[in-house]
């Protein structure tokens, strides 16, 4: 496998440095100072990044993300049973070779026995994580199916408690009707042809209407759940929230394109929806012979579609996983043939040919890479140095930090974002401009706070809005406003600069020994 570049080979990660402003470089010296710190260096550590703001979530899969004790509370609370085999949950009543999951509340050793399987709880950290983790889905897969509501409050609750502002989740309503719709319609090789059969009829505008049905349904339960409207809102009312229909890459090659063309239909028509993308493990037997063809689904599907954005898995593997030959061209053919506008994971970049080309054109497009740590060292392996996390930023490719699984990772964003900076050394300014990626380079519609490209040349705001940020002293002039008003994109922004500032004058204080963190 080609090797690692030598860190002397790289040029420096990012744009050229950026001049930090008087707040920042006090935040930065407390940062510093927390490093050295003495036995309580772990707790402000943990409290700072918790109270960072961070943006958004842009790679993050809603039933993955949420908490497994809440799952086998829901369990629980509807009478699911537990088969004591493969502690799965099923339906009730619960006979044989099956225990109430109720039982759980009670029973210490039972409850563990499921946590343990229905997420990374316990998991040894020297083994491979990664059959255990994609087997955690099918495991408590009917608990958050039957509570989309609830388990979108629990979520968007938890993404707002790590002061994010943004989440894009990704979801799959309608699913099983996408399915039939694709055994009824078949596959013929002959793309433009598949696809008519599909709409033949209004067909697939008949399951795309029930998937918005599904959603409807999803986000009443989540606004009731969330008490949005009242004067007792939970905090996810706050989060804007918007959606990745995920297709299933192990599924036949029909099922994969009408899964496809589906997302891409409610992308165009419902602005909940936003993009596509392909999903279950990229080393799996069908995922690696249909790369290619899945490849150029999208490529056509996105000329039947052009508003519907694209992020796709991409360059998910390793070394040992795969055969060679499968770790040549994922990540390049995700770039070139699907023109994806963001690959999650991407961590087998420098095994691909090329892979500098790859690099260079992820960088002229702004093609940004999605980044979990945690999930690719369960699943992977990978970590530290062997991460092409500071490759990917010596190129200029925009990078952004997100959770992927947190719930089965048992992790946060937090965590993603503490894990960055004491792994790679990155400075409080770096760890703000990765937070300002992550809504940069996000699909919500509207024109940016920022001009140009702010990968290479430095988040600067746009004419509008110049000399105006949150912090400057000066309140945002009418055609600021306008901007806000009009620009969702922007509008959440100026949500994180406002954040940002306020985080600023508390820890900022906190390293002249005018104020301290306690207040924020």
């Amino acid at each position: 496998m080609p090797a690692a570049p030598p860190a002397a080979a790289l040029p420096r990660p990012g744009a050229a440095p950026r001049p930090a402003t008087d707040a920042e470089a006090r935040t930065d010296a407390y940062l510093a100072a927390l490093r050295t710190a003495g036995p309580d260096r772990s707790r402000a550590l943990r409290r700072f990044f918790l109270k960072l703001p961070k943006g958004g979530d842009l790679h993050n899969h809603l039933f993955g993300a949420v908490r497994t004790e809440y799952l086998i509370a829901l369990a629980a609370g509807d009478g699911l049973c537990i088969d004591t085999a493969t502690l799965t949950a099923v339906l009730p009543p619960c006979g044989p070779g099956t225990r109430p999951a109720a039982d759980a509340r009670d029973d210490r050793a039972f409850r563990e026995a499921i946590l343990r399987a229905w997420s990374m709880y316990g998991f040894p950290p020297d083994r491979s994580g990664h059959d255990h983790f994609f087997a955690t889905f099918d495991r408590f897969g009917l608990v958050p199916a039957l509570h989309p509501g609830q388990v979108l409050a629990e979520v968007a609750d938890s993404v707002a408690a790590q002061h994010q502002f943004y989440l894009e989740t990704m979801v799959n309503p309608a699913s099983d009707r996408a399915g039939q719709l694709a055994d009824e319609t078949g596959w013929d090789p002959d793309l433009p042809e598949t696809y008519a059969r599909l709409a033949a009829g209004g067909r697939l505008d008949r399951v795309a209407a029930e998937a918005r049905r599904a959603t409807d349904d999803a986000e009443a339960g989540f606004r009731t759940e969330a008490r949005c409207g009242t004067d007792r809102p939970r905090p996810g009312c706050r989060l804007t929230l918007r959606y990745v229909y995920q297709a299933f890459r192990g599924e036949s090659r029909e099922r994969v394109f009408t899964e496809l063309a589906l997302g891409m239909r409610l992308a165009e028509t419902d602005p909940r929806f936003l993009a596509v993308n392909l999903v279950q493990p990229e080393d799996g037997p069908v995922a690696l012979a249909d790369y290619t063809v899945q490849m150029r689904m999208v490529r056509f599907l996105h000329t039947v579609y052009p508003r519907a954005h694209v992020t796709l898995h991409a360059g998910e593997s390793r070394p040992g996983l795969v055969d060679p030959e499968d770790l040549r061209f994922h990540v390049r053919e995700a770039v070139d043939i699907a023109g994806t506008e963001r690959v999650g994971h991407g961590v087998g970049l420098r095994h691909e040919d090329d892979w500098q080309r790859t690099a260079r054109t992820m960088a002229a497009r702004q093609t940004a890479v999605e980044v979990p740590f945690t999930s690719n060292a369960q699943i992977l392996g990978v970590r530290g140095a062997a991460h092409p996390f500071d490759t990917y930023r010596a190129y200029g490719v925009p990078v952004i930090l997100a959770t992927d699984d947190p719930g089965v990772s048992r992790t946060d964003i937090s965590h993603e974002y503490q894990y960055a900076a004491e792994t790679y050394g990155l400075t409080y300014p770096e760890l703000k401009d990765l937070a300002r990626a992550s809504l940069q380079y996000a699909f919500l519609p509207g024109d940016s706070l920022w001009q140009g490209n702010p990968t290479r040349d430095g988040y600067r705001p746009v004419a509008a809005c110049a000399g105006q940020l949150p912090g400057s002293g000066r309140a945002p002039g009418a055609e600021c406003r306008a901007l806000l008003g009009a620009s969702a994109k922007a509008a959440v922004q100026w949500r994180e600069e406002a954040a940002s500032a306020s985080f600023e004058r508390t820890f900022g204080r906190a390293a002249d020994g005018t104020g301290g963190p306690s207040a924020a």
